[in-house]
This record gives structure tokens, sequence and C-alpha cells, in this order.
């Protein structure tokens, strides 16, 4: 008690003696109040941003595969690496987040996918993609979690679902209309220039997060919990318990391949494949951009049904395996539709993302599983068919791991 009471002291103190370190580094006013929302709508801009970045690929890429001189199945596997590299990335980033708090940790995080932006800008071959590729997913992993970890310290525990649900709604948003803006863009501008002003935003959001984020303060108790940090064991042994800890759970691992699927298959249709197959059908590339962008719309919209209707019906693993399954059929309908019902995928893209938000009871990243390898140079729309068969059917299979999820909705109304 004697040393919480002597941690709190000191800490005031200090503040008093610098004015300039409670600005900084001082505790927050209040749980939901106006500075909470001023971090939550920084980090959420982040979010959008980085999203804007990812699913710009999509209408960019054809462009530097011309360039850089690459082959399909080549932009395929930089997707891939991508999102295996953000997986990996992802192990890290959360238990960064707890040990160190969000100050400096996301300002890092900005620079990181700034610099992939700018690397991404000078893609001339396939190294220079996949090492772009790399520094983006470093800096993207923070992203998403780093958002949820400010909507899980700066507002109250009820609200974190929702407060994540608006997330995934906003940059949704912000990347079904960015995907035609930046088609829009790339008729005045090259893909380079294009890439460069990613880059240059991201310059202006790391003096925003330096200025504004912080560390969140509750009191004595976190300070004396700081006094102890040099306790604390090393962080890839701590890491890998706790993924030991969480692999023993049988409800993880399942809704971690249901929500690992659905939002795997989201990313494939939304950043790379979705605008190939609409090309296929004979969309231009401005048309295909745009139809694209209906999942993200799909998704902004599903992101926060889900949990609202999860919440209304006092279940989650319902509504998650219904919604999986059916995104499972809006992506089969996709890319086996007859060729001449262009009308008919607009519904259909828009339904694959609004099912994907099905994801959000059971959030967690999972790698891309496209085999870009198999598909020739200029492939016809019937060359899909066999190369993202694997999609619906790991869809499936995600489902139905979701049927042998114990359900934890009524234990958290109940507590």
């Amino acid at each position: 008690m004697a040393s919480t009471a002597q941690a709190a002291t000191g800490g005031e103190n200090d503040c008093k003696k610098h004015p300039g370190a409670r600005i900084l580094h001082g505790p927050h006013k209040t749980i939901g109040g106006v500075e909470a929302w001023m971090v939550w709508g920084l980090c959420t801009v982040f979010v959008v941003w980085l999203f804007s970045i990812q699913t710009g690929y999509a209408v960019v890429s054809p462009e530097i595969q011309k360039t850089a001189s690459l082959t399909v199945a080549q932009i395929g596997l930089a997707g891939s690496i991508y999102t295996w590299a953000f997986a990996l990335c992802q192990f890290f980033s959360g238990a960064l987040l707890d040990r160190f708090g969000s100050r400096p940790l996301l300002a890092i995080a900005v620079a990181f996918v700034t610099a992939g932006a700018f690397l991404y800008a000078q893609t001339d071959s396939m190294a220079t993609l996949i090492a772009a590729q790399i520094v983006l997913a470093i800096g993207s992993s923070f992203g998403f979690v780093g958002a949820g970890y400010i909507g899980g310290q700066w507002f109250p525990a009820a609200r974190y679902g929702l407060m994540f649900g608006l997330v995934q709604s906003l940059a949704s948003l912000g990347s079904a209309f960015g995907q035609p803006a930046i088609s829009w863009q790339l008729q005045h501008v090259t893909w380079q220039q294009l890439l460069n002003g990613f880059g240059a935003g991201g310059v202006v959001l790391i003096v925003l997060f330096v200025l504004l984020v912080r560390n969140p303060s509750t009191g004595p108790a976190q300070l004396a919990q700081t006094t102890a940090r040099p306790s604390r064991p090393p962080l890839v042994s701590s890491i890998l318990r706790d993924l030991g800890t969480c692999f023993r759970n049988r409800n993880v691992v399942l809704s971690a391949a249901l929500a690992g699927v659905s939002f795997g298959s989201m990313l494939a249709m939304g950043v790379l494949w979705g605008p190939r197959i609409m090309e296929a059908r004979g969309a231009g590339t401005s048309l295909a951009a745009v139809l694209t962008a209906m999942s993200w719309l799909g998704l902004a919209v599903g992101a926060p049904l889900f949990n609202l209707l999860s919440d209304h019906w006092n279940n989650r693993r319902i509504p998650a395996v219904v919604g999986v399954l059916l995104q499972a059929a809006a992506v089969s309908l996709l890319i086996y539709l007859p060729k001449e019902t262009n009308s008919v995928s607009v519904v259909t893209m828009f339904c694959v993302g609004l099912f994907a938000g099905a994801h959000m009871l059971g959030f967690t990243v999972a790698g891309e599983s496209v085999p870009g390898r198999i598909l020739p140079d200029s492939p016809p729309l019937g060359d899909y068919g066999g190369a993202l068969l694997m999609m619906p059917i790991l869809l499936v299979l995600g489902a139905l791991a979701g049927f042998f999820i114990k359900d934890t909705a009524k234990a958290r109304v109940d507590a």
C-alpha cells in the first residue's frame, strides 16, 4: 500500500513540475468523454486510411502488373505474402499494446504503413513489391487491433463490441467509396503518384499521433504496475505461453477458424479477386472497381448488424454460422454465375460483404487462401471456378466449426 501511494504521489509531483507531461502523458479526463472520442476517432482514421491502401491494391494491381512485368500469379502471391506477414505480426501487435500501451506504438505503426506506401510506389520488380507488402503488413497489424484496444481503454466495457463494429463499418465505408475514387484518380495521375499521396497523408497522421495519442492512466494501481514492469517475463516467452493458453480453449480455436475464413475470403474478394472476376465478365476497370466496392459497402452494414442481431437474440453461435454459410453461397454464386448475369453480380457482391459481417462475432485475422499460381496470365471467367473453389469450401468448413462453439451470450448477459 505504501509503495502504491508513493508511486501515485510521485506521478502527481512529476505533472506539477512539468505541466507538459500532463498534456502528453497525463490521465484521461472522462471515460467515453470528448478526449476519448478524439483519440478513438484518430485511430479510426488510421484504420480507414490503411484499409484504403489495402483495398486500393485491387485497383492498382493491374497497373503494377504492367509496369513491373509481373504475372497474375505473382500479383496473387504478393497479396498472400502480405496476409501471412500480417497474420504473423498480429500475434505480437496485441501483446505489445497490452504491455506498452498505445503511445508510442501506434505512431510507429503509422510510420511503417507510411514507409510501405512510399516503397509501394517504387515497385518495379517482384522483390520490391514483396518488401512493400511486408512493411505495410507490420504497420497494418496494429491498425484494427489498435482501434479495438483504444475502444477498450477509453470506453465502458459494455460498449467494446459496438465500438469495434463501428471501426469495421467506417473502414468498410472508406473502402467502398475509396475503390471507385482511386479508379477515377488513376485516370488523372499515375499509380505511383497516387501511392505517394497516400504516403504524404501518412506523414500528417504520424504528427497527429505523436501529439494527441497517449496511454490512458486510471490511477495509482496502474502507476504501481508500471514500476513493477522490469519483473515481467520476456515478451516472446509470454506470448508463446498466452498462445498455448488460447489454443487449449476450444472456443478460441473454433471461433478463430470461423472468423478467419470469413474475413480472409472477404479480403480475397474485396482486395484482389473481385475486380478480376468482374473484368473476366466483361466489365471495364472502373466498373469492376465500383462493383467490388459493393462488397465493402455490404461489410459496412453487416459488421454492426451481426453484433446487434447477436445481442437481440442473445446468441452468438447461430448468427455467426448462418452468416458464414450465406457468405459461402454468395461467393459461390459470384464465381459460378454465367457471364451474362452482371446485374446480379451487384447484389451478390453486396451480399458477400454483408454476410462477412458475421466474422465480427469472433474476429481474428486469417491467411488468404487464393491459389493464384494455377491461373494463366489472362484467365477467362471459367478458370476462376477451379482456382477459387477452395474459398466456398473453406467457408462451409468454418461454419461447421461454428456448430461446435459453446455459446457465450447468456454468460455475458448474466455477468
